[in-house]
Formats: C-alpha cells, sequence, structure tokens
C-alpha cells in the first residue's frame, strides 16, 4: 500500500476550511484527555488531494481520519464489522477506509476507529465511535452533518450508538443520519443462535469438536477459558469429517453425507461452514469467557431440526443445553436493540448474504415498528451474494439518498434510491442490483427458512 502526505499542519487545515464551531456538550469530557490527530500520510487508493490523520484515543483505540479536497463539509463516522478478536493494531482502519473510500471520493470526509480492545461488546464499541466523533468535533468544528455508518457487526454498533448517543445531554442533535450496511441488526441475543446450533449439529455428527481425547466442554462456550485452537487446526477437524478443502471426488461416502445434513440442517453453504464454525468457536470463547462470566446466553431445547437423512435420531442424540437467564439479559442490554431511532435511517442488505443473513433485517425492521418509529427507516436490498463489500454506487446511492432525506426533508424510496445508483453507475463501473420489491421474511434464520423452531 503506498502513502501520500497531506498538510504541512492540522492547525493549518483547520484554519482555511469554514467549519461550523464545536458545539460544547457533555460527551466531550468522554474524551477530554485524548491527544489531537496527527498527520498522516493518505494511503493511494484515496483521491489525490485528501489530507489524513491518524491518532490514538485515550481509551486506546485506534483511528484514522480522510477529508477530501472538495470536503462536502458532511462527516462519516465508521463502525467496523467482525468482532476482530485480535488485538487491534495502529493501521487496521485503513482496511474499512479502501472498502468505503467511495464516500471520500463523493466528497465526505471519513473517520474510522479500531475500538480500544478485540472482542465483543457492543455498548464498548459504541462508546468508542461516539468518542471518535467528539475527537473530530474537537480538532475541526462540528460539521454541517454527522453521518453514523456501520457495517455487519458494525451495523450492531452503530445501531446501538444511534440509541445511547442520538443527542447530547441538553437535547442537541449528535448524530444526524445513520446508514448501515449488511447489519447484524437483530441483536446479541438473536443474532448468533444459529451458530450455536451449528456447534451442535456439527458435533453430533464430527465429534472432533471437541474430539474424544481433549477436556470435554458443553459447545456453548466456543472453547473452555485457556484453550487453544487455531482457525487451520479447526480446518482440519473439518475437513476430517465432512471432506471440505478436498475435491469432491476424493470425498468418500460419510463425508458426503455428513456435508449435505450439516448444510441442509443449519442452512448454510459449504464455502461458509468454516467460517461460521470459527465464530461459533473463537467469539463465542471471548463472549461466553470474557465478556459473560461464563454464563450461557444460548438455547436449544426447543429447536428441531430438519432435513437431515435421520431427522429422528439427529433430534434425539444432539447435545441440548438451556440458557441461564443472567447470561441472557447481560447479553441482551449490551448488545440488542430497542428500535426508538430518532434519526433518519437508511440500510442496504444483500438478499443472499452468506454471513450476516437478510432476515436480520426482518427483525430490525420489526422492532422500530414496535417502537413507532418506521417513519424513520428505508431498507433496501439487492440481489447481491456477498456480505463485506456490495457494488460502489449501491453505497454512493444509500449515502446520498440520506443527504437529501436530511436537507430536502423528503423520505427517500427505494425505487428513487435505485435511480440515484443508476446516476452513479458510470464513475464506478459497477451494477445497480437493487430489488425494488424484496421484502424479507422471518423467522430469522440462514434462508429465513423454517429449519428452526423461533
Amino acid at each position: 500500500m503506498m502513502f501520500r502526505h497531506g498538510l504541512t499542519g492540522l492547525a493549518l487545515w483547520a484554519a482555511a476550511c469554514a467549519f461550523a464551531p464545536a458545539t460544547a456538550s457533555a460527551q466531550a469530557s468522554t474524551v477530554a484527555a485524548s491527544p489531537p490527530p496527527t498527520e498522516a500520510a493518505c494511503p493511494d487508493f484515496l483521491p489525490q488531494q485528501a489530507h489524513c490523520w491518524s491518532g490514538r484515543a485515550a481509551k486506546g483505540g485506534y483511528y484514522w481520519i480522510a477529508v477530501p479536497e472538495n470536503w462536502n463539509g458532511s462527516l462519516i463516522v465508521h463502525a467496523h464489522g467482525g468482532p476482530r478478536t485480535g488485538e487491534p493494531k495502529a493501521d487496521d482502519p485503513l482496511e474499512d477506509l479502501e472498502r468505503f473510500s467511495m464516500t471520500v471520493k463523493e466528497g465526505f470526509a471519513w473517520a474510522g476507529s479500531t475500538y480500544r480492545r478485540g472482542g465483543y461488546g457492543v455498548r464498548m464499541a459504541a462508546e468508542d465511535t461516539d468518542d471518535l466523533r467528539q475527537i473530530f468535533w474537537d480538532a475541526f468544528g462540528r460539521p454541517k452533518r454527522t453521518i453514523l455508518h456501520g457495517q455487519s457487526w458494525g451495523g450492531n454498533v452503530a445501531a446501538k450508538a444511534a440509541e445511547l448517543y442520538a443527542r447530547d445531554a441538553e437535547g442537541k442533535v449528535v448524530w444526524d443520519g445513520v446508514v448501515l450496511t449488511s447489519g447484524v441488526l437483530a441483536g446479541g441475543t438473536q443474532a448468533y443462535k444459529f451458530r450455536a446450533d451449528l456447534r451442535a449439529v456439527y458435533q453430533y455428527y464430527c465429534q472432533n469438536h471437541p474430539a474424544p481425547g481433549e477436556v470435554q466442554y458443553p459447545v456453548w462456550q466456543g472453547l473452555p477459558e485457556g484453550a487453544r485452537l487455531t482457525r487451520a487446526q479447526l480446518a482440519d477437524r473439518v475437513k476430517t469429517c465432512t471432506g471440505v478443502g478436498l475435491p469432491a471426488a476424493e470425498r468418500s461416502g460419510g463425508q458426503k453425507q455428513r456435508l449435505a445434513d450439516i448444510l441442509t440442517v443449519v442452512g448454510i453453504e459449504e464455502d461458509q461452514l468454516i467460517s461460521h464454525l470459527a465464530w461459533g468457536t473463537f467469539l463465542f470463547q471471548d463472549l461466553v469467557q470474557r465478556r459473560l462470566d461464563g454464563l450461557n446466553p444460548f438455547s436449544n431445547v426447543d429447536t428441531v431440526h430438519v432435513g437431515s437423512h435421520d431427522d429422528a435420531a439427529l433430534n434425539a442424540g444432539v447435545q441440548r443445553f438451556a440458557a441461564d437467564p443472567m447470561g441472557v439479559a447481560r447479553l441482551a442490554y449490551d448488545a440488542d436493540l430497542s428500535g426508538l431511532i430518532v434519526a433518519p435511517t437508511v440500510t442496504i442488505h444483500g438478499k443472499y448474504d452468506p454471513t450476516a443473513f437478510v432476515t436480520n433485517q426482518t427483525a430490525y425492521r420489526d422492532r422500530v415498528a414496535a417502537a413507532g418509529r418506521s417513519d424513520l427507516l428505508v431498507q433496501t436490498f439487492t440481489d447481491e451474494s456477498e456480505h463485506s463489500a456490495l457494488n460502489a454506487p449501491e453505497y454512493v446511492a444509500v449515502f446520498e439518498a440520506l443527504m437529501r432525506w436530511l436537507n430536502e426533508g423528503v423520505k427517500p424510496d427505494v425505487k428513487s434510491i435505485a435511480g440515484l445508483c443508476e446516476n452513479a453507475r458510470a464513475r464506478y463501473g459497477e451494477a445497480c442490483l437493487f430489488d425494488e420489491n424484496h421484502v424479507p421474511v422471518a423467522p430469522l434464520s440462514p434462508k429465513g427458512g423454517a429449519n428452526h423452531s423461533p
């Protein structure tokens, strides 16, 4: 990755731009100890005359800020997905900046943080995201508009931040609008249940995670406290049991049958089996052992699995576990959403997203409706089977639609957003794949089907 040098100093840039004066608020004290951003060389995927800064917040999160020369006066504060379980590194936000660099090309300033630590913690990440907003406001003054953006698990983070920090203690608007892309919006107590089911179903068929000679533990733990296992070792176990990683012609009859049963019952595709098992291993270990004090937030007591070659045997023999009420309560407090949105919110989601299933949008839509806030929500869907990156002009369209909503007071619809995407196609050379008629279905399951009871 190549970098370009930015301005000669932070003060020079701030003095040269006509920012609105920063507004003092009760939230400023949360980041009072954070040093100001320092000038950084912009990566080469940004426009030539962009200016960049980086820094580390008082609570520990590393961040990057990018401002284009043709800045439109509005800021996007990005909440990244994951959760990333490793220790944060100073340049980690550059991956997110590159993925959404079209926002800078379209004239927005952008800021993104690693959060203070790796691992689970929606409220923690929401607080760090709001702190980054304040860091920008303190350094550069308050922008014309401040937009909150969440991707994947960061959609959960951003939706939580929009609820917790929508307005300051004096009632003044903090987040003008929200964009949620491929978001995990069902909340922690619902979004990960299928991975607990996957762990149980996989163990029924494979009996190697944990293996017979290892310490036995309930699969909802992910791994026992202090247990060591690498992703490569996990992949080897999956290969041994199901043949994933081998050419289909080299798989035994038993491997083919076990793989077909697991995929059909859980409702996932072969190329996602290892990644979902990894989340159900390493993320669950972090979530349960480090964030919930060992308490179980998952239950499969009433789950009825269907689609295998012998459903009766599977349902009789699969490991069963009941959630601890306190575990559920703690996870709900941290990660579930109330639907009490107060800022215009636009979402976009691939209909065939293999990682954060599109039925997350059903859960969020229903929660917002129950709170009486549907007038503030617009949901859009595309004919894509991608999670981490949809087509660039589609992102351009949802951000532009939100800005028009804020500036003109007219709520967009999917048709108008699709039209904005068509206008951006020539700039990015990618298709616009909005489905103007799609409505996500319930219940929350990988394919929106009936493989799991509610």
